[in-house]
């Protein structure tokens, strides 16, 4: 039996002296104390990197080195550009937040269910995954016409009222792509591109199919750690993540992959309003209100919570085979954290924390 965990050589220590004068000797440390993270850590203060290093190797059998300028597969980090390409088409008449999806997406039987639910994870949806993964013909590639015509046929109930709970879900951000395409009458991956990618001059970033990602150099691999072979192996040696291939077309909850640099040009451009209004924005960032007018902690395609020192932090991770993310963004204090992880370190949460906590020194 082959058992799949993470190298656990090292702790992420609190303490870390010097770190209020000397941050880099700090997230060094961090970094250190977990001696087989591989990865990248971009941190930066008004725009401005006072940190981006890369640790570990971008392929384990080559053992060739990490480097910052290294692609890395976002997983739901993509969902805050899927959110965007539907801000856009608000902000541009096309649409509204409170509009019943089955406008735009005719035959599926789920009633009630807003564009706003599907944004905030409040609809209710059933796993379009899980529907595949029982009846999908796994030797084609699913796109996303192929999973709403399965939700359809298959017609698995919901699972709660739409408004009344948060749970995340995949299902709602693979059908807003399909809504953004329906609406703009563009690929949603052109879209993206030429809309969003470009703009913000993220030369590195895309939503590239597999083989297009076996082609890139600077590609980081994802790594799972296997106890028997005490060593870590590519993710994609290993069946039972196939679904991230016969799913390869899916468009909306992930698939996008980028650089920590990419990903901070893309944080400079959210301050400029050149993406969204900013009172769209605005709306992305506060958490959704439930049917009990409780608060979730969910706004569009970001997660949300309020730093009682540094004000409002709108975040999001990320989790793919081999794969672990995180981006984090101070957006009163203007302090921004990019955490990129290529071997699914289980040690990622606490790395966080360590470096948010350097920050608020």
């Amino acid at each position: 039996m082959i058992i799949f965990t993470s190298a656990v050589l090292g702790s992420c220590k609190s303490s870390r002296p010097n770190a209020r004068l000397d941050p880099e000797a700090g997230l060094d440390k961090i970094l250190a104390d977990v001696p087989d993270f591989s990865g990248v850590l971009l941190v930066a203060e008004k725009g401005k990197i006072i940190y981006h290093k890369a640790k570990g190797f971008k392929n384990f059998e080559s053992r060739e080195p990490l480097e910052t300028s290294d692609i890395f597969e976002l997983a739901s980090l993509s969902k805050q550009f899927t959110a965007m390409t539907i801000m856009q088409l608000k902000d541009a008449g096309k649409l509204s937040f409170d509009d019943p999806i089955d406008r735009y997406v005719p035959g599926l039987p789920y009633s009630g269910i807003t564009i706003r639910h599907l944004l905030t994870h409040t609809s209710g949806l059933p796993d379009y995954q899980e529907i595949m993964d029982q009846h999908w013909d796994k030797s084609k590639i699913a796109g996303n016409a192929d999973n709403i015509a399965y939700l359809i046929r298959y017609h698995p109930p919901v699972l709660f009222e739409p408004g009344t709970r948060y749970l995340y879900s995949n299902t709602g951000y693979m059908l807003l792509a399909s809504i953004t395409e329906k609406v703009s009458g563009q690929d949603f991956i052109a879209y993206c591109q030429t809309r969003l990618f470009m703009p913000a001059d993220m030369q590195q970033t895309a939503i590239r199919a597999n083989a297009e990602k076996k082609q890139l150099p600077n590609l980081a691999k994802g790594h799972l750690y296997v106890s028997e072979k005490q060593r870590y192996v590519a993710v994609d040696s290993f069946p039972q993540f196939n679904y991230a291939i016969w799913l390869g077309d899916r468009k909306g909850p992930g698939r996008v992959s980028s650089t920590s640099a990419d990903l901070l040009k893309w944080d400079r451009m959210l301050y400029t309003g050149k993406m969204a209004k900013p009172k769209t924005l605005e709306e992305a960032f506060k958490p959704a209100r439930l049917k009990n007018d409780s608060a979730s902690s969910y706004g569009f395609g970001w997660k949300i919570r309020e730093d009682k020192n540094k004000g409002k932090v709108v975040w999001h991770d990320g989790d793919n085979p081999g794969y672990a993310t995180y981006f984090v963004r101070y957006i009163d204090a203007d302090k921004t954290i990019i955490l990129l992880c290529n071997n699914a370190h289980v040690k990622l949460p606490e790395m966080l924390a360590a470096v948010e906590s350097l920050l608020q020194e």
